[in-house]
């Protein structure tokens, strides 16, 4: 195993961070022994996925080392946990159409998807930050470039150590790479995964040989359509609408585990994993993180895009996605426990937060209704997007930011809504609010 890239990670490699563990309680929730790699996988949408460079070693301990089948693996599972908190990288990597099957040049392509993912046992929660193809980064040797391009020219060491430097030097304990067959033969064994299609999807992407043909609605989506549903660029918001679809796939991936009809293909799923994915994991540290999962409730996992604002012609040639130090140190604070590089930013009022609103209730007008509900209440920054067209009951505050302690608060303050710890509303917002029907129940009523 190579050594871990220098300045990739902090942590230490004598303090474990894995210790066994009891026989959990809830069964049922063996979805989330695959709550980590499925995450990876969705990377997948990408092309491959791998894990860092250096073995957690003593971090995670068995209390005694034996051979595992797969079988043995679903077995002892439960004895495991993680004892401390750890950074790793998720990659999804483009297809190298030339490359031979199998071959360790099918990942070494760009990083189409990347994920940060934290696993916080001492919070009890899984924190992912996405962090946009198209982010302008500094990488040693080629100068001003997108993030994607570390991996195609240094591999996982040098896109460790470029999205290190770029997070103000955040510990990465491990890194994992996942290739786009893995992702789609996961969901065919699955039986498909079920998303909302926002809008009629057409688009031709020469570049990874791949037709997308979707119409809009509820559809279940076999893993060639999922991954054109994550890859799909025609909508206006480019890298970052995809960016927003990965969260929404990661969250039916989610769901779809939890169906007991999944339980009998785990075996077939981890052997897949096996095949496809490229990573430092030792087995008793994918244990870890499996019986960590098993107590995750789902408010306990929390999904956070890299703020920033797309480049203008005016700036650049090509189009970047320009991170906001200010947010991105803020992201890091909150869910990465990372110091502040610079001041502190005082706490933003409430009232002064940027909310869209966004009807989502079927019925017209609740857009407006809602709006003046909030302006009536003191909220001064407060603005209507475009309907949602898919009608739902319970109204989503969605923490586009990461600020999820705004987003409670405004909860608390309207009296209804589900928080959403997702960055899969409005760009421009700090806060969405996706109305329901409960709304007209509730505040209309």
């Amino acid at each position: 195993m190579e050594p871990k890239p220098e300045s990739a990670t902090q942590s230490s490699p004598n303090r474990a961070i894995v210790a066994t563990a009891p026989p959990a309680r809830r069964a049922n929730w063996i979805l989330w022994s695959f709550v980590f790699l499925i995450t990876a996988i969705v990377s997948g949408t990408l092309g491959a996925v791998a894990v860092l460079t250096t073995p957690l070693a003593t971090a995670l301990a068995p209390e005694a080392k034996q051979d595992f089948s797969i079988k043995d693996l679903m077995r002892q599972t439960l004895r495991y946990e993680v004892t401390r908190p750890v950074n790793v990288l998720v990659m999804g990597v483009d297809r190298v159409l030339e490359a031979e099957p199998n071959s360790p040049e099918v990942l070494m392509g760009r990083s189409d998807t990347m994920l940060l993912v934290r696993i916080d046992p001492q919070n009890n929660a899984v924190n992912v930050l996405s962090i946009p193809r198209d982010t302008q980064v500094d990488i040693p040797g080629e100068g001003l470039t997108k993030i994607n391009y570390a991996n195609e020219v240094g591999g996982p060491g040098l896109a460790a150590r470029v999205v290190s430097h770029t997070l103000n030097d955040v510990p990465i304990d491990r890194y994992v790479r996942v290739s786009t067959d893995a992702f789609r033969e996961l969901v065919d064994l699955l039986g498909g995964v079920e998303v909302y299609v926002p809008q009629e999807m057409k688009y031709t992407d020469n570049t990874q040989d791949l037709f997308i043909d979707l119409e809009q609605g509820w559809q279940t989506l076999n893993g060639e359509q999922a991954e054109g549903f994550a890859r799909f660029r025609a909508d206006g918001n480019g890298d970052i609408g995809r960016v927003q679809r990965q969260q929404t796939l990661i969250r039916a991936l989610r769901e779809r585990l939890t169906s007991p009809a999944v339980l009998p293909r785990l075996p077939q799923a981890i052997e897949l994993m096996q095949k496809y994915v490229d990573t430092n994991l030792t087995l008793e540290e994918m244990l870890a993180l499996v019986s960590f999962g098993l107590n995750l409730d789902r408010q306990d996992f929390h999904m956070v895009m890299l703020p920033g604002r797309f480049s203008t012609p005016d700036e650049y040639i090509a189009s970047y996605w320009m991170l906001d130090e200010a947010g991105r140190d803020q992201v890091l604070a909150s869910y990465f426990e990372m110091p502040m590089v610079g001041m502190m930013e005082d706490r933003q009022s409430l009232t002064q937060l940027r909310i869209a609103v966004q009807n989502a209730s079927g019925e017209p007008d609740v857009a407006h209704r809602a709006a003046a509900y909030l302006q009536a209440q003191g909220f001064d920054n407060v603005y209507i997007i475009q309907d949602w067209s898919d009608p739902q009951q319970q109204t989503q505050i969605i923490a586009q930011r990461g600020d999820l302690d705004s987003a409670q608060r405004l909860e608390t303050t309207l009296g209804l809504g589900e928080v959403v710890a997702a960055s899969t509303g409005d760009l421009e917002s700090d806060i969405t609010l996706r109305v329901g029907s409960d709304w007209l129940d509730r505040i209309d009523g």
